[in-house]
């Protein structure tokens, strides 16, 4: 039985999906005013393999990942580099792609673009201002958060502290502030000047980033979702403020679970460009590792622990994946053209990996199990029968962790 840790009440749940018959999940995509590093492939590989363990345990997942391509971020990269805003964000978005390929990542069923949804923002935002949840105040239009009930209580937000004084957050986010303690933005009305900007019923601009993620749910998804995923960072402001614009707007939640995958840091430190050390894919891969090596990294810490790169550890964890092919390349051969048959091995393989993926998807526990198993086989006294069934439960385990063949 798969549980979960739902960060909406702060507790491990068992999974109950809201639709029997298609399990829904919509996960926060990138930001493309830059490529995606391995820090962001941490936390979309963590989805993927949230939705291929779900289908292994015989769901159906329809999901979905948006992609942000309208924020202050990406004007003001495009300005720096001076080119159009599309011209970066599709750049971006086609590395991403590449990327998601190379890491074996599932495409998700649909990809929507932020700037390909500004009509449905504007129609949410047409219905805040009705019900007087959100207003315009010189040319731009901001929410309110506590004229909607049950603001906050995603990450168990202490209103008492709120400041009574009206106070309104202009930009989408502030470097170093977890929360904007007054009304935010949905709607930066046009200034002159402005490169992106698009004409509605309350006049032309661009939309805020909170407002985008509502609009895309919206579009794609017409009733609770079964999960909404995300990097922790999300967890303050952005998906409370998601949460709370879709909730005002539709008569049912928006998500059931909520789940947040926890930064990946490197040598301890955080990934930024002033301290030089982002990591790309090809960063590793030209220190000599393998795509399945680099996934098998990224997933092999819980999502919910802060994980560590580091050269050391890197070379570890891929030498802890090479040694279980190797044996798993001892079995195959050993297996040969022979029709697999389920048996007690076999079985017990798939027993592990279940047990510990039901406990919150513990992937490095299931590996470290299965590796187990697999070291103190006497390869050499397995029947062909054997040998290929084994062969056939790892090949279903790898539809959920994609490093082994």
């Amino acid at each position: 039985m798969l549980t979960l840790y739902n960060s909406l009440g702060k507790k491990t749940e068992v999974f109950e999906p809201v639709n029997k018959k298609v399990v829904t999940i919509f996960t926060c995509g990138p930001s493309v005013y830059q490529r995606s590093h391995i820090g962001n492939f941490r936390t979309f590989l963590f989805e993927d393999v949230l939705q291929r363990y779900l289908e292994y345990s015989g769901y159906t997942v329809t999901r979905g990942l948006n992609i942000t391509d309208i924020e202050d971020k990406a004007l003001a990269e495009a300005q720096k580099e001076k080119r159009g805003v599309s011209e970066i964000t599709r750049r971006n978005i086609r590395h991403f792609l590449g990327e998601m390929k190379l890491l074996r990542m599932r495409i998700p069923d649909y990809m929507p673009m932020a700037s390909e949804n500004v009509d449905i923002m504007a129609e949410i935002i047409g219905k805040l201002i009705k019900k007087g949840i959100a207003y315009e105040y010189w040319g731009n239009i901001y929410c309110d958060p506590l004229m909607i009930r049950g603001f906050g209580r995603l990450f168990g937000l202490d209103l008492s502290s709120w400041p009574k004084k009206k106070r309104r957050f202009h930009l989408d986010t502030y470097p170093g502030i977890q929360w904007n303690r007054g009304d935010f933005i949905l709607w930066h009305g046009f200034r002159e000047g402005d490169a992106v900007w698009w004409e509605t019923t309350f006049g032309k601009g661009r939309p805020a980033w909170n407002i985008q993620d509502p609009a895309m749910v919206s579009r794609h998804i017409k009733e609770t979702l079964s999960v909404y995923c995300g990097g922790i960072d999300n967890l303050y402001r952005h998906h409370d403020y998601s949460l709370a614009i879709l909730e005002a707007v539709r008569p049912y939640p928006m998500a059931r679970f909520w789940l947040h995958c926890r930064h990946l840091f490197i040598n301890g430190r955080k990934m930024s460009k002033s301290k030089g050390n982002i990591h790309y894919t090809e960063t590793l891969s030209g220190k000599g590792y393998s795509p399945e090596e680099i996934r098998f990294f990224l997933i092999y810490g819980h999502y919910r622990e802060r994980l560590n790169y580091s050269d050391r550890k890197m070379q570890l964890t891929a030498l802890k994946l090479r040694k279980a092919r190797e044996i798993i390349g001892k079995i195959r051969r050993k297996a040969g053209g022979v029709r697999a048959e389920p048996g007690i091995l076999s079985m017990r393989l798939e027993e592990i990996f279940r047990r510990h993926m039901d406990d919150d998807l513990q992937v490095r526990a299931g590996f470290d199990a299965l590796h187990q198993e697999l070291a103190c086989l006497d390869t050499g006294c397995l029947t062909k029968e054997e040998s290929a069934g084994t062969i056939a439960a790892l090949k279903k385990i790898d539809s959920v962790l994609q490093i082994f063949f």
